[in-house]
């Protein structure tokens, strides 16, 4: 592997790390201000509206300038959010600033390593961006909640600066100013990317010219018979791992009375579960099997619903170990098969953008179900409950609507499958 992939790892591991360790500070920081429930539960959405109502256009900037760049600029946007939660501004707006700047780096970080690395070690460099992002994940929830925790903020409250009051005064705004300086750290490994060389494809004057183009590939892939099972599938479990972190602090605090900190553990612990069953996945299915495994979907929605039930921690833990690595196991197959059917349609980087926009609108609108729900006045379990039977309905659906497509286009779908076995076997 070349220098500067290393450089780029740095500088995703650092910046994902700093993103869930500011999502559990954001958290407690509606807490600590004693906002309503939906509020926190609103966080999710409010992190995914940027990825939905940019997807035509980020991928033209991440191509339009040199993608460090792009990537240092999103880091900025990042610290720019976090600023605003400390001088004053709601959480939900700050919070939102910050997915814009998320919304930025995706397409710049997968993009730079076609540009950077042969074909022959892209898989390779794939590999070690997601084994990365999910111990980001794990280790950023942690951290954030022992942040946030009175053990460590009691210090960092401690520390006083001479001259100026910085007016941080509670547990979450420590941690949110501790995670700027990890922003910067990963702005700082950006400076650090090399060029390389590639040229430049300037943004076009009327950017609503990028809407039509996008459109029609999203368009493309949803008329796919392989393509929009396999679409349809990994959105809804991208919606819901994206707004499983909260629901894991929600159920936490109700179930086991456990505060922030406890329950960012567990979030950490389904995390690694999802990491396990990812590996196994990508060691037993193959590319024309992947949709075998819908049906787990639908256990992956009964099993939010059974979470309910749980109130022993010796209990929760191998559950969550085995929830998470269900939901690893289906991701990584349908996830491939959709990369597939996409770079067969319309290339690998409008795949990517569509899928993102896709998954994106699925946790923003999962998102606001549930914050709806918790509005309304569900109880916890009422929400999650609510939030489990939605899931595990839609994969009932999109299990009849692949059996319906086997027998009204058997001969498309056998045709893909085909192409799928033969590019798979070379």
């Amino acid at each position: 592997m070349k220098r500067g992939f290393y450089t780029i790892m740095s500088a995703q591991f650092f910046s994902s790390l700093a993103d869930n360790a500011l999502f559990i500070a954001a958290v407690e920081l509606l807490k600590v201000g004693k906002a309503p429930t939906w509020q926190a539960a609103a966080l999710v959405p409010m992190f995914a509206l940027f990825y939905v109502v940019l997807a035509p256009f980020v991928g033209a900037l991440a191509d339009a300038l040199p993608k460090g760049r792009v990537m240092f600029l999103s880091n900025a946007i990042k610290v720019v959010g976090c600023l605003m939660m400390l001088f004053g501004a709601h959480p939900l707006l700050a919070y939102a600033v910050v997915g814009l700047g998320a919304a930025a780096y995706s397409p710049a970080k997968y993009g730079i390593l076609t540009e950077l690395l042969p074909a022959s070690q892209l898989v390779k460099a794939n590999g070690w961006i997601e084994g990365l992002t999910i111990a980001s994940i794990i280790l950023g929830i942690l951290m954030g909640g022992q942040l946030v925790g009175q053990a460590v903020a009691s210090r960092m409250l401690a520390l006083d600066f001479p001259v100026f009051d910085t007016g941080i005064d509670t547990a979450p705004e420590a941690a949110i100013f501790l995670l700027i300086f990890l922003y910067m750290l990963a702005a700082w490994f950006n400076t650090r990317i090399p060029h390389t060389g590639v040229e430049m494809r300037p943004m076009p004057r009327n950017l609503l010219e990028l809407v039509p183009d996008f459109w029609t590939c999203n368009s493309r892939l949803w008329r796919d018979k392989l393509g929009q099972i396999s679409l349809s599938t990994t959105t809804l479990i991208w919606g819901v791992t994206g707004n499983l972190r909260y629901i894991m602090l929600a159920w936490s605090a109700a179930a086991l009375g456990y505060s922030t900190t406890q329950a960012s553990a567990l979030s950490g612990v389904v995390a690694l579960g999802t990491a396990v069953g990812a590996v196994v996945a990508s060691m037993k299915m193959r590319l024309d099997r992947a949709t075998s495994v819908i049906p787990l979907g639908i256990m992956s929605g009964l099993l939010i619903i059974a979470m309910i039930f749980i109130s022993n921690v010796w209990v929760a833990i191998p559950f969550l170990i085995f929830m998470g690595g269900l939901v690893g196991f289906l991701v990584v197959p349908m996830n491939a098969l959709l990369q597939h059917r996409g770079h067969n349609l319309m290339g690998a980087g409008r795949s990517i953008a569509v899928q993102n926009f896709n998954e994106q609108a699925c946790i923003l609108g999962l998102g606001a179900f549930y914050s709806l729900s918790t509005g309304m006045g569900l109880s916890s379990f009422g929400a999650i409950a609510s939030f489990g039977f939605l899931i595990a309905g839609v994969m009932w659906l999109i299990h009849r609507w692949h059996r319906s497509n086997l027998v009204k286009h058997k001969e498309e779908v056998d045709h893909l499958l085909q192409v799928a076995r033969h590019d798979t076997s070379h």
